[in-house]
């Protein structure tokens, strides 16, 4: 996936780690879909399946936030970004552990990509006292 940034921002621990988190989330997805994806007994579906495509959806838009509010000139509206890219990662963080609880041989990755989220978080306090 390519993202139109700055030269620089690739190279920031922040946006190393987002790209991190989007491959890693990318795989999970992937792994959980193949167990999540057959019917129930009575024909319903996994509930879970639909937090395995969330993870990629929001593990896809982390990048994209902290171009945005890199590039960003005006404070309130790179606070936007700033806000956006929290929400972003809570909840991502909250569905890789909903996933934790799903019937598949894959959750044993899920505290993996919480590790990683936790790393983010810690990243994401210190690269919002540089803006």
């Amino acid at each position: 996936m390519s993202y139109n940034h700055s030269p620089y921002l690739s190279d920031t621990p922040l946006y190393k780690k987002a790209m991190e988190i989007f491959a890693l989330s990318q795989s999970i997805s992937t792994y959980l879909n193949h167990d999540l994806s057959e019917l129930k007994e009575d024909g319903s579906e996994d509930q879970h399946i639909y937090f395995s495509g969330d993870i990629v959806q929001q593990s896809v838009s982390l990048a994209p936030e902290i171009a945005n509010a890199e590039r960003e000139r005006y404070s309130d509206r790179k606070h936007k970004h700033i806000a956006a890219l929290k929400r972003l990662t809570n909840r991502l963080y909250k569905n890789a552990y909903r996933l934790e609880h799903s019937n598949s041989n894959g959750k044993d990755f899920l505290p993996i990509l919480r590790s990683e989220l936790r790393k983010f978080k810690k990243l994401q306090r210190t690269w919002m006292l540089s803006l």
